[in-house]
């Protein structure tokens, strides 16, 4: 999973650069995304190490946690106003919060399978050790 946790952080540090580089106001709050990104990058880089995946992962899929619940918190209300016919103030902002709203629910799930996958593996090799 580091791989695709590095994954998924360059993804979200290319939709906050994206954001900022092409709001009107450049607002630094563009940049949530990208600081998302980062931080899942750097824990997917740690995840590559044997004796941190574990902790590094379960960081990593906090993180996403807590970019899925900021992001779809932000942008839903927003999104269903857009898609209502309404008017939004900054509706690339609300893109971008939707992208990362995505981006971060496929990355939990991902989390989510993962963990099942590896409990059931540890599991499978206990029962097997145990009826040596």
């Amino acid at each position: 999973m580091g791989p695709v946790t590095i994954g998924f952080g360059i993804f979200l540090i290319v939709v906050g650069l994206v954001g900022y580089g092409t709001s009107e106001t450049q607002a630094p709050t563009a940049l949530i995304p990208a600081g998302f990104g980062l931080v899942l990058a750097l824990l997917g880089a740690l995840a590559l190490k044997d004796s941190l995946r574990k902790h590094a992962m379960h960081l990593a899929a906090m993180v996403g946690l807590i970019g899925l619940v900021g992001a779809a918190g932000m942008g839903a209300p927003k999104l269903i106003t857009m898609l209502s016919g309404g008017t939004v103030e900054r509706p690339r902002a609300v893109i971008s919060q939707v992208v990362m709203a995505a981006a971060c629910l496929v990355f939990v799930g991902l989390c989510v399978k993962s963990f099942i996958d590896a409990r059931r593996a540890r599991a499978a090799r206990e029962a097997e050790q145990a009826g040596s």
